[in-house]
């Protein structure tokens, strides 16, 4: 009898606990990198834990240098550790080619992939599949002093060539009050000073490498760029340019010390911000130099996140995903935040939306620069890579610092441009061998 009472005390207790663990939330981990976009979806993310209750969320939150180095690590072992990781556009196609991504081609009837903005979809995609959604795009153009261009007696064309930048940047220069002409990328590094000069090559026709993976910094076109570069920071530069990266010139520009900067379009709501800016009121946009070869001197990059392979919880990572990256998110941003606050450079529907374009004057130039890059044909001639600032190999990082350090030393007078080019080419040469890219 007693017996009898305790397994009917049992039986229901039994119950409630498996009814317990089924609703038991699943939680994903999210490796993101510590810009301010990132930081702001994770203070928004309780709109995605609402709408999906069975899903709790981890945040891994780091710095950019050391997020690449753990997802890396990660991915490459199978390692399983996050579910969604923020990783870049040069990631993209090599990761997705040794085939450590999900591909990201159903997330959702609502989600309007064909949205995307198809240069930026295109960096992140591999035979016609998403491999990581666009969280935050960007691309490069020229950001001038409407004044400074004004006294020169000159005006800025919307497309200018690179010849006209030398010629505006040696009349906008007064080195005796500390204005100088023209502010660009001089430290080195393969997203600082080879990011703006791999751009900038591509228009100038050059490229890394020919269609059987030859170097090919023994150019005509690769001199012509070091050079023209050389000669317009020396002529038009400021002091110590060769130290100088993306923080450094807005900082110069900001203070009413560059007449023209060329660099990431995210920049502009930097310099237009009459909070950071002294020059907020004077400030005019144009696309990147070209010099009438069909190419400009821009790059495209987008921070994306990506499902990786060894997730065990692919379908509540996709979820994320795509909440962290669809139409609703930027209108919720827009309704928190403001609309010049949210992530630019990922969907056509922004540029078309009356209030983003009232908050952002810089908004059609950034469309604009963003449309005239092409990851996939980056360049005059053929290459057998993708990637417009980039070359979407491994190897890449390693070579590409390395003649940074080159072209930074040419920059910096403790070398010709023609022994910066012959050491670039030769170290490059080196590395493609080794790798085994060519015998």
């Amino acid at each position: 009898m007693k017996l009898m009472k305790l397994m009917k005390w049992l039986i229901p207790v039994a119950a409630i606990a498996g009814m317990s663990h089924t609703a038991q939330a699943e939680t994903i981990t999210i490796a993101m990198v510590n810009n301010g976009d990132m930081v702001r979806m994770q203070k928004l993310a309780d709109d995605f834990t609402s709408k999906n209750p069975g899903i709790d969320l981890e945040w891994v939150t780091l710095e950019e240098n050391i997020l690449r180095q753990r997802v890396t690590t990660d991915i490459a072992t199978n390692g399983g550790q996050y579910d969604v990781m923020t990783i870049g556009t040069y990631e993209v196609p090599i990761w997705a080619k040794q085939g450590w991504l999900v591909a990201l081609d159903d997330l959702g009837d609502d989600y309007d992939i064909d949205d995307l903005l198809p240069a930026i979809r295109g960096g992140l995609s591999m035979d016609g599949s998403l491999f990581a959604a666009p969280f935050y795009g960007e691309s490069s153009m020229v950001m001038y002093r409407t004044d400074l261009m004004s006294k020169a007696g000159l005006e800025m064309p919307d497309a200018p060539t690179w010849s006209f930048i030398a010629d505006a940047a040696h009349k906008m220069t007064d080195k005796a009050n500390e204005v100088y002409g023209i502010c660009l990328r001089g430290k080195a590094g393969w997203g600082e000073n080879m990011a703006l000069l791999t751009a900038m090559s591509n228009s100038f026709g050059a490229r890394w490498f020919d269609e059987n993976w030859m170097p090919q910094f023994d150019s005509e076109a690769w001199s012509e760029t070091l050079n023209f570069y050389l000669n317009v920071l020396k002529d038009a530069g400021p002091p110590g340019v060769s130290s100088n990266g993306f923080n450094e010139n807005l900082a110069l520009f900001q203070t009413g010390k560059c007449g023209m900067w060329i660099d990431a379009t995210v920049a502009a709501s930097f310099v237009t911000n009459p909070a950071e800016s002294q020059v907020a009121d004077k400030v005019g946009f144009a696309l990147a130099p070209d010099t009438g070869l069909g190419k400009r001197g821009n790059w495209l990059w987008a921070w994306s996140l990506a499902v990786p392979a060894g997730s065990k919880k692919i379908d509540a990572a996709k979820k994320f995903v795509a909440w962290a990256t669809n139409k609703d998110y930027l209108a919720l941003v827009a309704s928190k935040e403001g609309w010049a606050n949210v992530p630019p450079g990922t969907r056509a529907s922004l540029y078309e939306n009356a209030e983003y374009l009232a908050a952002a004057p810089f908004a059609q130039k950034t469309l604009e620069s963003i449309n005239a890059a092409d990851p996939n044909n980056p360049t005059v001639d053929p290459v057998p890579y993708v990637g417009v600032q980039f070359v979407a190999i491994p190897e890449f990082q390693g070579i590409a610092t390395a003649v940074g350090q080159q072209f930074a030393a040419a920059l910096a007078g403790q070398m010709s441009a023609e022994q910066a080019l012959q050491n670039a080419q030769a170290l490059t040469l080196r590395q493609m061998k080794k790798s085994r890219y060519i015998k």
